[in-house]
Protein backbone atom coordinates (compact mmCIF):
# COMPACT_ATOMS: atom_id res chain seq x y z
CA UNK A 1 0.00 0.00 0.00
CA UNK A 2 3.03 2.67 1.20
CA UNK A 3 6.56 2.75 -0.63
CA UNK A 4 8.68 0.07 1.13
CA UNK A 5 10.28 2.94 3.19
CA UNK A 6 6.76 4.50 3.98
CA UNK A 7 5.48 0.76 5.71
CA UNK A 8 8.96 0.39 7.45
CA UNK A 9 8.62 4.11 8.89
CA UNK A 10 5.19 2.79 9.99
CA UNK A 11 6.02 -0.54 11.48
CA UNK A 12 8.83 1.59 13.40
CA UNK A 13 6.24 4.26 14.63
CA UNK A 14 3.37 2.58 15.38
CA UNK A 15 3.87 2.15 19.15
CA UNK A 16 4.24 6.29 19.22
CA UNK A 17 1.50 6.99 16.56
CA UNK A 18 -1.00 7.73 17.93
CA UNK A 19 0.54 9.71 21.02
CA UNK A 20 1.64 12.46 18.46
CA UNK A 21 -0.95 12.55 15.89
CA UNK A 22 -3.81 14.60 16.49
CA UNK A 23 -7.40 13.10 16.48
CA UNK A 24 -8.97 12.51 12.84
CA UNK A 25 -11.48 15.12 11.80
CA UNK A 26 -14.65 13.33 12.19
CA UNK A 27 -17.01 16.92 11.10
CA UNK A 28 -15.16 16.42 7.89
CA UNK A 29 -15.11 12.20 7.17
CA UNK A 30 -18.82 12.57 7.77
CA UNK A 31 -19.58 16.01 5.73
CA UNK A 32 -17.57 13.63 3.14
CA UNK A 33 -19.96 10.37 3.87
CA UNK A 34 -22.87 12.52 3.70
CA UNK A 35 -22.83 12.73 -0.09
CA UNK A 36 -23.26 8.54 -0.05
CA UNK A 37 -26.89 8.16 -1.81
CA UNK A 38 -27.31 5.03 0.05
CA UNK A 39 -26.91 3.82 3.57
CA UNK A 40 -23.70 3.45 4.69
CA UNK A 41 -23.60 0.08 7.04
CA UNK A 42 -20.29 -1.28 5.82
CA UNK A 43 -16.97 0.97 5.62
CA UNK A 44 -13.03 0.51 4.83
CA UNK A 45 -10.71 2.70 6.34
CA UNK A 46 -7.89 2.29 3.50
CA UNK A 47 -4.41 2.98 4.39
CA UNK A 48 -6.16 3.00 8.42
CA UNK A 49 -2.94 2.72 10.16
CA UNK A 50 -4.20 2.82 13.85
CA UNK A 51 -7.69 3.36 13.47
CA UNK A 52 -7.31 6.88 14.27
CA UNK A 53 -9.75 7.66 11.36
CA UNK A 54 -12.22 4.50 12.35
CA UNK A 55 -12.13 6.16 16.03
CA UNK A 56 -13.83 9.32 14.70
CA UNK A 57 -16.67 7.50 13.30
CA UNK A 58 -19.68 5.98 14.30
CA UNK A 59 -22.27 4.06 12.97
CA UNK A 60 -21.20 1.46 10.28
CA UNK A 61 -19.39 -1.71 10.86
CA UNK A 62 -15.72 -0.39 9.81
CA UNK A 63 -12.51 -2.78 8.63
CA UNK A 64 -9.16 -0.62 8.70
CA UNK A 65 -7.14 -2.20 5.72
CA UNK A 66 -3.44 -1.39 5.70
CA UNK A 67 0.52 -2.59 4.71
CA UNK A 68 1.97 -2.02 8.10
CA UNK A 69 1.27 -4.68 10.47
CA UNK A 70 2.31 -3.12 12.87
CA UNK A 71 -0.28 -0.25 12.58
CA UNK A 72 -2.82 -2.78 12.20
CA UNK A 73 -1.58 -4.43 15.46
CA UNK A 74 -2.32 -1.18 17.15
CA UNK A 75 -5.68 -1.04 15.37
CA UNK A 76 -6.78 -4.15 17.03
CA UNK A 77 -5.38 -3.75 20.18
CA UNK A 78 -6.15 -0.74 21.20
CA UNK A 79 -9.15 0.57 19.14
CA UNK A 80 -10.76 -3.09 18.80
CA UNK A 81 -11.18 -2.79 15.03
CA UNK A 82 -11.22 -5.59 12.83
CA UNK A 83 -8.15 -5.16 10.39
CA UNK A 84 -7.03 -6.78 7.52
CA UNK A 85 -3.28 -6.52 6.10
CA UNK A 86 -3.74 -5.26 2.02
CA UNK A 87 -2.36 -3.03 -0.48
CA UNK A 88 -5.08 -0.25 -1.45
CA UNK A 89 -4.25 -1.16 -4.89
CA UNK A 90 -5.48 -4.87 -4.44
CA UNK A 91 -8.11 -4.98 -1.95
CA UNK A 92 -9.39 -8.29 -0.74
CA UNK A 93 -13.02 -7.44 -1.07
CA UNK A 94 -15.74 -8.26 -3.61
CA UNK A 95 -17.19 -6.24 -6.12
CA UNK A 96 -19.71 -3.94 -4.70
CA UNK A 97 -19.28 -5.56 -1.27
CA UNK A 98 -19.02 -2.10 0.83
CA UNK A 99 -20.71 1.48 1.27
CA UNK A 100 -18.14 3.52 2.01
CA UNK A 101 -14.39 4.10 2.09
CA UNK A 102 -11.96 6.40 3.08
CA UNK A 103 -8.24 7.33 3.00
CA UNK A 104 -7.44 9.46 5.37
CA UNK A 105 -3.79 11.08 5.69
CA UNK A 106 -2.52 8.31 3.85
CA UNK A 107 -3.31 8.71 0.13
CA UNK A 108 -0.20 10.49 -0.66
CA UNK A 109 1.66 7.25 0.56
CA UNK A 110 -0.01 4.88 -1.88
CA UNK A 111 2.19 3.96 -4.45
CA UNK A 112 -0.47 3.13 -7.23
CA UNK A 113 -3.15 6.23 -6.51
CA UNK A 114 -4.57 5.23 -9.75
CA UNK A 115 -5.19 1.48 -9.19
CA UNK A 116 -6.42 2.13 -5.26
CA UNK A 117 -9.17 4.43 -6.28
CA UNK A 118 -9.93 1.96 -9.64
CA UNK A 119 -9.95 -0.74 -6.25
CA UNK A 120 -11.88 1.71 -4.10
CA UNK A 121 -14.80 2.56 -7.24
CA UNK A 122 -14.70 -1.87 -7.72
CA UNK A 123 -15.46 -2.69 -3.80
CA UNK A 124 -17.71 0.12 -3.77
CA UNK A 125 -21.74 -0.37 -4.50
CA UNK A 126 -23.54 2.13 -6.77
CA UNK A 127 -24.07 5.22 -4.46
CA UNK A 128 -21.08 4.27 -2.12
CA UNK A 129 -18.74 7.29 -1.31
CA UNK A 130 -15.07 6.96 -1.27
CA UNK A 131 -13.53 10.19 1.25
CA UNK A 132 -10.01 10.78 0.89
CA UNK A 133 -9.24 13.74 3.84
CA UNK A 134 -5.47 14.72 2.73
CA UNK A 135 -2.82 17.60 2.93
CA UNK A 136 -3.03 20.45 0.18
CA UNK A 137 0.97 20.38 -1.40
CA UNK A 138 0.18 24.27 -2.31
CA UNK A 139 -0.73 25.03 0.79
CA UNK A 140 2.17 26.79 2.48
CA UNK A 141 1.60 24.00 5.43
CA UNK A 142 1.90 21.69 3.00
CA UNK A 143 4.49 22.76 1.03
CA UNK A 144 6.48 22.01 4.47
CA UNK A 145 5.22 18.48 5.03
CA UNK A 146 6.39 17.50 1.33
CA UNK A 147 9.24 18.65 2.13
CA UNK A 148 10.04 17.43 5.57
CA UNK A 149 8.40 13.73 4.56
CA UNK A 150 10.87 13.79 1.32
CA UNK A 151 13.49 14.59 3.76
CA UNK A 152 13.14 11.38 5.78
CA UNK A 153 12.88 9.29 2.82
CA UNK A 154 9.37 8.64 2.56
CA UNK A 155 7.96 8.53 -1.12
CA UNK A 156 5.13 10.65 -0.67
CA UNK A 157 3.20 12.26 -3.54
CA UNK A 158 0.65 14.68 -2.57
CA UNK A 159 -2.10 16.14 -4.90
CA UNK A 160 -4.15 19.24 -4.84
CA UNK A 161 -7.74 19.25 -4.16
CA UNK A 162 -8.69 20.01 -7.88
CA UNK A 163 -6.01 17.21 -9.35
CA UNK A 164 -7.50 15.04 -6.76
CA UNK A 165 -11.22 15.12 -7.81
CA UNK A 166 -10.39 15.07 -11.44
CA UNK A 167 -8.58 11.72 -10.65
CA UNK A 168 -11.68 10.71 -9.61
CA UNK A 169 -13.83 12.01 -12.21
CA UNK A 170 -11.31 9.92 -14.55
CA UNK A 171 -12.71 6.66 -12.65
CA UNK A 172 -16.11 6.68 -12.65
CA UNK A 173 -16.46 8.69 -9.56
CA UNK A 174 -19.08 11.79 -9.01
CA UNK A 175 -16.31 14.03 -7.19
CA UNK A 176 -17.15 17.09 -4.87
CA UNK A 177 -14.29 19.14 -3.15
CA UNK A 178 -15.99 19.35 0.51
CA UNK A 179 -13.61 21.22 1.98
CA UNK A 180 -10.19 23.29 0.96
CA UNK A 181 -7.60 24.50 3.23
CA UNK A 182 -4.04 22.71 4.80
CA UNK A 183 -5.95 19.63 5.09
CA UNK A 184 -8.73 18.93 2.51
CA UNK A 185 -11.74 16.67 2.09
CA UNK A 186 -12.66 15.15 -1.54
CA UNK A 187 -15.53 12.73 -2.21
CA UNK A 188 -15.91 10.84 -5.17
CA UNK A 189 -19.61 8.99 -5.31
CA UNK A 190 -19.65 5.98 -7.28
CA UNK A 191 -22.52 6.14 -10.16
Amino acid sequence: MYGLGDVRFFDRIAPLYDRVMPPADGEALAAGLAHATRSIDRLLDVGGGSGRAAAALTGPEITVVDASLGMLARAREHRGLSGVAGDAGRLPFRDGSVDAATIVDAFHHLPDQAAAVGEAARVLAPGGALVIREFDPTHPLGRALVAGEHAIGMESRFRAPDDLAAALADAGFDPRVVDRGFGYTVVGVRE
